[in-house]
C-alpha cells in the first residue's frame, strides 16, 4: 500500500505500521483477494480505525474490517480471545454452516498463524490460504486434532494434564486469593484457568467449605467477563417457591408479593458470570429448567422460551 502512495502518505504509513516499501507487490492479503474469489472478507485489524479504513479502500475489495485489540503481537492468550470474539458470533449466527471458511496464513505473526491453524483445525474447520511472490494457494495441514491426538490424549489424560501443575494459583492471573501449594489445587487452579477463557457452563465439585465460591470468582477474574458482574446465589438458602423467580426475574402483580418487576438474575449477570452455589440441592423439576438455559437455542439469550400456539 505504502508504495503506492504520494511520498508524504507513504512515510505515514511506514512511521505507523513499520517495515519497508515493496514498490512490486501489493502485500498478502491484496494478493489473496486479486487471485481468490470470496463471498465475505473480514479483516482483523489492530491499527487505528482510519488507516484500517484506508487499508480497506485501497485493496479494491468489498471488505469489512472487524477492529481488535491484542497486547502484543506475540500474546496467544489475547491472539485468541480476538481471534474467538471474531469466530464465535459467525458461529452462532449459522454462517458457518452455510458458507465455507477461509483463513489466510501469510499476515501477521507466526503466533497469529499458530492461532488460526489450531483454531481451523479443531471448533472452526477451514480451508486455509498462503501467499507469497504475487502468487495464491491453498495450503493442506497434514494433522488433524481429533485423529492424530486427542486420542492418545484421552488415553493417557494424567501425563498429558501434568503440565497443568507447574504454577501455585499465586502465579496464576486472577486467582491470587487461592492459597496452596499441593499439586490437586496446582491443577485445579490449571484446569480453572484453561476453562475461564472459554464462554462455556463450568461445574465445580467439591464438598461444603473447600472453595467453590473462590474458585467461582477466580474463573471469573480470569474471564475475557472480568469486567461484568460476578453474581452468586445460594440455592440451598433460597424456598423452592421463590428461587425460580430470583433467578429468571417476574412481572409485577405474577404472584401474591410482586408488588414490582424484578429482573432476575441471570439477566443481572449478563455480559458476567453467574455462579450458583448448592445447586444440587434444587430439586429434579428445577434443575431442567436450569438445564433448558444452559443449553439455550441459538442466537437466543439465556432466559428465551420458545412457544408454540395452535389455533
Amino acid at each position: 500500500m505504502a508504495a503506492c502512495q504520494p511520498a508524504g502518505v507513504k512515510d505515514q504509513i511506514l512511521a505507523t505500521v513499520g517495515g519497508e516499501s515493496h514498490p512490486n507487490e501489493g502485500g498478502p492479503i491484496k494478493t489473496l483477494l486479486d487471485l481468490e474469489p470470496f463471498d465475505k472478507v473480514l479483516i482483523l485489524s489492530t491499527f487505528k480505525a482510519d488507516w484500517s479504513k484506508r487499508y480497506a479502500n485501497w485493496t479494491g475489495h468489498s471488505v469489512e474490517v472487524k477492529q481488535v485489540e491484542i497486547k502484543a503481537p506475540t500474546d496467544y492468550e489475547s491472539i485468541f480471545r480476538a481471534v474467538s470474539g471474531v469466530l464465535e458470533p459467525l458461529r452462532d449466527q449459522g454462517a458457518l454452516k452455510t458458507h465455507e471458511l477461509a483463513l489466510h496464513l501469510s499476515p501477521g505473526t507466526p503466533a497469529m498463524a499458530a492461532i488460526w491453524l489450531l483454531l481451523g483445525k479443531s471448533k472452526y474447520p477451514a480451508t486455509f490460504y498462503q501467499t507469497y511472490q504475487g502468487k495464491a494457494w491453498k495450503t493442506d495441514v497434514p494433522f488433524d486434532l481429533a485423529v492424530d491426538f486427542l486420542p492418545d490424549l484421552y488415553a493417557h489424560a494424567d501425563m498429558k494434564l501434568q503440565h497443568l501443575a507447574a504454577k501455585s494459583p499465586g502465579e496464576v492471573a486472577g486467582f491470587e486469593e487461592i492459597v496452596g501449594t499441593s499439586k490437586e489445587i496446582r491443577t485445579a487452579a490449571g484446569r480453572s484457568k484453561r476453562a475461564a477463557i472459554r464462554g462455556v457452563p463450568i461445574l465445580l465439585l467439591g464438598e461444603s467449605g473447600v472453595g467453590k465460591e473462590m474458585f467461582a470468582q477466580a474463573i471469573h477474574r480470569a474471564s475475557p467477563r472480568a469486567e461484568g458482574p460476578f453474581v452468586a446465589i445460594n440455592c440451598a438458602a433460597i424456598a423452592r417457591e421463590l428461587l425460580e423467580s430470583e433467578l429468571f426475574g417476574h412481572q409485577k402483580g405474577s404472584f401474591t408479593g410482586a408488588a414490582a418487576d424484578r429482573v432476575g438474575a441471570f439477566a443481572e449477570a449478563d455480559g458476567g458470570t453467574l455462579f450458583l452455589d448448592e445447586v444440587g440441592e434444587c430439586d429434579l423439576e428445577f434443575q431442567a429448567k436450569l438445564l433448558r438455559v444452559l443449553q439455550p437455542p441459538s442466537n437466543a439469550s439465556p432466559c428465551h422460551r420458545a412457544t408454540t400456539s395452535r389455533l
